[in-house]
């Protein structure tokens, strides 16, 4: 299939599936006239893909990831050495949902300080809204 159907079938733009060629994630052949072909199992792959990105990994760590990937969830097998790497990556997500809760928390505490002291009467902050201000 060319890159317009597997575009089609998976709801993955012809740009990202370059990428994901780009990125040896995605393999294709090249017909005579130099369209890209796919096989039926590209379709998986990509879903495969999709998935994996959707769990936050980079497209470095899915390159390394895919060789064990079996299914559309995808499963991960035969591949014991990947736990380690997953461990790691879960534990830096839970390091940025725990900055982010303590920043949560601050911005609350501030907020209701505000309140309790008349603070909504201040003009916005920086002279601009709080949600255009950079974190």
């Amino acid at each position: 299939m060319r890159i317009g159907e597997l575009s089609r079938r998976t709801g993955v733009n012809a740009h990202q599936l370059r990428y994901y060629e780009a990125q040896g994630l995605l393999e294709a052949d090249r017909s005579a006239n130099g369209y890209r072909e796919y096989d039926e199992s590209a379709v998986l792959r990509v879903r495969q893909i999709r998935h994996l990105l959707g769990a936050g990994l980079s497209s470095e760590d899915i390159a390394y990831l895919l060789p064990c990937a079996t299914g559309e969830a995808p499963e991960l097998l035969g591949c014991p050495e990947l736990l380690a790497a997953m461990r790691s990556r879960l534990r830096r997500l839970d390091e940025q949902l725990d900055r982010l809760a303590r920043s949560r928390s601050a911005l609350a505490d501030y907020i209701a300080a505000a309140e309790r002291t008349g603070g909504e009467h201040y003009p916005p902050f920086g002279g601009a809204d709080l949600e255009h201000v950079p974190a």
